[in-house]
């Protein structure tokens, strides 16, 4: 960062005044003895913000904050009282004085700078160039909430907020130990946006914690406001719709990650935490499922694999069926199938767009209103398009079935972001359909598992356990086994520890 001082030479200013250039030279940056020249260095580095505080303390103390970034009642209690109540003549004495935890000292003005907007109090004491920065911020959060996009009925029900420091505390809470390690970044050259990265030492591969470390560093951007802008960026493959880092407001799920030998990322101000490397797979697998028993969750992680089929090429099987194929449609549907599109002037493929058109549209209008009035324009008004729609004969209401069936499983995909994901390829996979039939399906399979083989999360293959086959990590992917069987940690992480536990159950000894 830097300033351009009132007494700098300016490089658009060929010619200098008379006094100018028999004035001394300055250096360019540092700090000032003098108290005028130090609360004006201020000023203009700053651009004389209306909520610059200025406050002298007698007889040669100078004090400059901004308005609101400080905490008042511990400036009150104790900065300014105790400056007052003892004899301070050095910078050494003014940081003996002060009951602050955090307490920095620098004659360097980009330094200094960079602390009074990030919350800390400038301490001047006239004829030392040298400034004590309290930082004392006052942190404004919302209190702590249920998640509201990854809801679950038995586990936790606490989630991220926007405060770093808070969801540093809640991942401590869960993982207690002094293996827990917590790097801290700055990025944004305008922002100035606190980063964490987090992981367990011990457990989580060095390779990857140095690749994720390079990536952070190496971000040169003027902000950053959330944790899904830094996830694309850092990501293997940002030009892909699909996601190679999981995004989760759950520090139970973000902490199960680590301790399976993941890394975590938290951004100061986003409520989302990442967590990676991440397989395609794992996209779909719930945290609840550790929390329920193995016979339900397996048949939960079931039901989810198979709405995601049905979500994804539900419809274009009805258009390629109705375009091309008609003998693949049993003979007893085909009466029923023939008068319901008796009055349909569209052919299937414009039919189906259109209602998968008008199905996100009321999605996106949901998801924008007021809560009350969303779910009031959802329900209703899919009830009267669609009854309209059947009515005008502009569709047919086996293809409304179909659509509402593919908009509802879209809707168990755990993954937020996945789940926005399987929506958009409907689209593409549902025109190939209407083109080239099931030839057309089949090519836009291949298109789309071609692309995830390709992919990876952090160096690890996106298809791991099937690409490259892992046996022992490929049932507990599909199916959740009991976990005497899953004592192993998952193989995409590429962990030092191995093993989490030992197989065998504790068994009590015989009184």
């Amino acid at each position: 960062m830097k300033f351009t001082l009132p007494f700098s030479k300016s490089k658009h200013n060929k010619e200098k005044a008379p006094e100018e250039t028999a004035a001394p030279r300055k250096d360019i940056g540092m700090m000032t003895p003098l108290k005028m020249d130090f609360v004006q260095l201020i000023k203009d580095a700053t651009q004389d913000p209306s909520d610059l505080i200025v406050k002298d303390i007698p007889p040669n103390i100078t004090l400059i904050y901004i308005d609101n970034l400080v905490n008042d009642q511990v400036l009150t209690d104790h900065i300014i009282s105790n400056l007052q109540k003892k004899s301070v003549d050095t910078p050494d004495t003014i940081k003996a004085a002060l009951s602050i935890p955090e307490i920095n000292a620098s004659t360097r003005l980009d330094v200094i700078v960079k602390s009074i907007v990030t919350g800390s109090v400038l301490i001047h004491l006239e004829g030392h160039s040298q400034v004590i920065m309290a930082n004392i911020p006052k942190l404004e959060s919302r209190s702590l909430s249920t998640p509201e996009n990854e809801s679950q009925v038995i586990g936790a029900q606490v989630g991220f907020n926007e405060s770093l420091s808070t969801n540093i505390s809640l991942i401590r809470r869960y993982i207690v130990s002094p293996d827990l390690c917590n790097e801290k970044f700055i990025v944004g050259k305008r922002t100035n946006i606190s980063v964490a990265l987090l992981y367990i030492n011990g457990i989580a591969n060095e390779q990857m914690v140095n690749t994720l470390r390079q990536r952070i560093t190496d971000l040169d951007v003027d902000s950053l406001l959330d944790s899904a802008v830094l996830s694309e960026m850092i990501d293997d493959n940002s030009m892909s719709a699909f996601p190679q880092m999981l995004l989760t407001e759950r520090p139970d799920r973000f902490c199960d990650g680590l301790l399976n030998g993941k890394l975590g990322i938290v951004v100061d101000g986003s409520s989302m935490a990442i967590v990676c490397p991440q397989s395609f797979i794992e996209f779909f697998q719930s945290q609840e499922d550790q929390n329920l028993r193995w016979q339900i969750a397996t048949f939960s992680r079931l039901l989810r694999f198979t709405a995601i089929l049905l979500s994804v090429f539900l419809t274009p099987i009805y258009v390629g069926a109705l375009t091309f194929h008609y003998e693949v449609i049993p003979q007893a549907f085909l009466v029923p199938l023939s008068e319901s599109r008796a009055l349909v002037p569209f052919p299937p493929v414009f039919e189906a767009l259109l209602l998968e058109f008008i199905i996100e549209l009321l999605r996106e209008a949901g998801a924008r209103l007021p809560t009350k009035i969303g779910q009031t324009i959802g329900i209703v008004g899919g009830i009267v398009i669609g009854t309209v729609a059947v009515q005008a004969g502009i569709t047919s209401n086996i293809l409304l079935i179909f659509v509402a069936l593919s908009a509802l499983a879209s809707f168990t995909t755990p993954s937020y972001m996945m789940g926005n994901v399987i929506r958009l390829i409907r689209f593409p996979i549902i025109i190939l359909a209407g083109f080239w039939g099931f030839y057309g399906i089949m090519l836009a399979f291949c298109f789309i598992l071609i692309h995830l083989l390709r992919q990876t999360s952090l160096g690890a293959p996106y298809l791991s356990p099937f690409y490259p086959l892992r046996l022992k990590g490929l049932a507990n992917s599909i199916i959740r086994l009991p976990y005497p069987l899953t004592s192993k940690r998952p193989e995409v992480a590429r962990p030092v520890d191995k093993e989490k536990y030992k197989p065998e159950p504790i068994k009590p000894e015989n009184s």
